[in-house]
């Protein structure tokens, strides 16, 4: 049960640090942390010469499919793809079938996660029961039984009453509501961005202003109740402008978004017209909107990133543009998109991108054993090379569903460590 890392270069954004430390682990847990560990007793070590080493990956917006839609996607498999990204724990969403709404499914996700999962699994429970928008569930429940957070996610609570007396509960039991911000009578039958591209292509728009909306009404709710909000896969100019006054005026309130919106515009749309791999909600933005969240994430207003892994069967993503359900993979791209885009690119330093990845999801979520690499803490371990390059092609995910296939990239995951055991190795 010991295992020993050595030679790598510790990147530890809860302590702003980044030198070359040894890591000695036993029984799932940090032990010691020191520039040379020298030890009697032979034991497993992970040479980590020129790699980085950091906390495990935490990826705050999963789809895991399972109950209900276990074509697409398992606990186990998608464990196993989470795994090969670097990420020792998922959030996993509520929109199953049926719904992460009461404590039976909960308890199932969890056992199935026991059983079947090669990582950390913490279920979000539904807001509203059966996503409906209709009625709270009970989320004192949901909390004993071990969520970390309620969503409605895939769906905007459009009753702002409901959303409200929400925010009320989440304050009352210390949890953070995760708000999937749509306006739908405005986006309703729509699958591309309102603008040029929608037009060239004749589909129908969902115009910014239905992300927008939503946003502020949010915003306002939690100053309002004065309980915890995150806003999930933010992708507008206008959101992150909003996002950033409402943290200026002390509105506790946090968000994340998904490399596809920083690294990818409307104008693929152009190059690969109908390409259902590039149809997700929100959708891809413009250049202008791409700009503004890569600003945000270098002043800090961005949280953090997440994957909103999505996975498809090819028959469904086989379907007519119009047709096609929304949604990528991401858990095995998110991190080398972040290397390539936001270090390589654009000259956001390793530690930022590496804090939104690790100690700020832990910090907004309260995973206290988490997040972070220090002596007492769980052995959530993620080793990786930073220039190593390589190209997108088999996935450990059931689905495939991705528009980086072919791309070539840097980052390259080389070992996950989650509670003290390796789960991955490249």
């Amino acid at each position: 049960m010991k295992l020993l890392i050595k030679n790598g270069i510790v990147v530890e954004p809860s302590k702003n640090l980044q030198q070359q430390s040894d890591i000695l682990i036993e029984n799932g847990k940090i032990v010691k942390i020191a520039k040379k560990i020298v030890l009697k007793e032979k034991l497993e070590t992970i040479n980590a010469k020129n790699y980085i080493v950091c906390p495990g990956f935490i990826d705050i917006h999963t789809h895991l499919r399972e109950p209900g839609n276990e074509d697409e996607e398992t606990i186990a498999t998608g464990t196993r793809a989470a795994a090969a990204g670097g990420f020792t724990t998922i959030f996993c969403m509520p929109n199953t079938n049926p719904p992460i709404d009461n404590q039976a499914t909960v308890e199932l996700v969890m056992l199935k996660a026991k059983n079947e999962g090669l990582i950390n699994v913490l279920p979000v429970g539904c807001i509203t029961k059966q996503r409906k928008g209709e009625e709270l569930t009970e989320i004192g429940e949901l909390k004993n039984a071990g969520v970390v957070a309620i969503s409605d996610d895939g769906s905007s609570v459009k009753n702002s009453k409901i959303m409200r007396r929400a925010l009320e509960y989440t304050k009352m039991f210390d949890l953070v509501t995760i708000s999937h911000c749509e306006d739908t009578d405005l986006s309703k039958e729509g699958s591309v961005n309102e603008g040029k591209v929608s037009t060239l292509l004749g589909l129908r728009g969902i115009p910014k202003e239905a992300e927008e909306i939503m946003v502020i009404r949010d915003i306002i709710l939690a100053s309002l109740t004065q309980s915890k909000l995150h806003i999930t896969h933010i992708s507008t100019k206008g959101s992150v402008e909003f996002i950033r006054q409402a943290k200026k005026n002390g509105i506790t309130i946090t968000c994340d978004v998904t490399p596809h919106h920083f690294v990818l515009t409307e104008d693929k749309l152009l190059e690969h017209p109908y390409d259902t791999n590039l149809k997700m909600n929100p959708p891809l933005r413009t250049q202008e909107d791409v700009a503004a969240i890569i600003n945000a994430i270098k002043d800090d207003i961005i949280d953090c990133i997440a994957s909103d892994h999505a996975p498809h069967t090819i028959e469904e993503k086989s379907k007519e543009f119009a047709s096609a359900p929304f949604g990528i993979i991401g858990l095995e791209t998110v991190f080398p998109l972040c290397i390539t885009y936001l270090y390589y690119q654009h000259k956001i330093p390793l530690i930022k991108i590496i804090e939104k990845l690790t100690t700020n999801p832990a910090k907004i979520f309260g995973l206290k054993t988490k997040g972070k690499l220090e002596v007492g803490s769980d052995a959530d371990i993620t080793i990786f090379s930073l220039d190593q390059e390589f190209i997108i092609k088999n996935f450990h995910s059931k689905s495939s569903n991705s528009p980086f296939i072919g791309w070539k990239l840097k980052g390259k995951i080389k070992y996950t460590i989650c509670n003290g055991k390796v789960v991955f190795k490249d």
